[in-house]
């Protein structure tokens, strides 16, 4: 639905009372016709004329918030995305029957997390992995 350039705005300054005011429409009846409306002032109740026009106010937003206090943008890949899962855990262990933390000797899920977390070494490259060649077999 599109605003209509003729219709007065919902909100303005008023002329009598000086303050930006909502403005009432208000039917105008000429017997059981409606003929048109008219505007009124919800403050002072000042009744504007068929070719006063009220000023129109713009939506003014508040500046709450400085430009300093925004947060930083966040980044989703500045840290390791694997985290402190237990998946990766030095002290898990998984198995056909359960998974188990060696630590808390308890069974865990590979999705959970701990604040004793430590970290699974890296595995050490093979021959093969780093690009040396066995001698083919005879």
């Amino acid at each position: 639905m599109t605003a209509d350039r003729s219709t007065p705005p919902a909100e303005g300054r008023c002329p009598a009372c000086g303050r930006e005011v909502l403005l009432i429409r208000r039917p105008v009846y000429e017997g059981f016709r409606k003929t048109g409306e008219s505007l009124v002032c919800s403050a002072c109740g000042h009744v504007f004329g068929a070719d006063e026009q009220p000023e129109a106010t713009g939506p003014v937003r508040p500046k709450v918030f400085a430009d300093t206090d925004r947060s930083r943008d966040p980044d989703p890949f500045a840290r390791d995305e694997r985290g402190r899962l237990c998946r990766y855990c030095r002290h898990y262990t998984v198995n056909p029957f359960r998974q188990w933390c060696g630590l808390h000797r308890r069974e865990v899920e590979a999705t959970d997390q701990c604040p004793q977390f430590e970290a699974r070494p890296l595995k050490a490259l093979s021959p093969s992995d780093a690009g040396e060649k066995k001698p083919p077999p005879f």
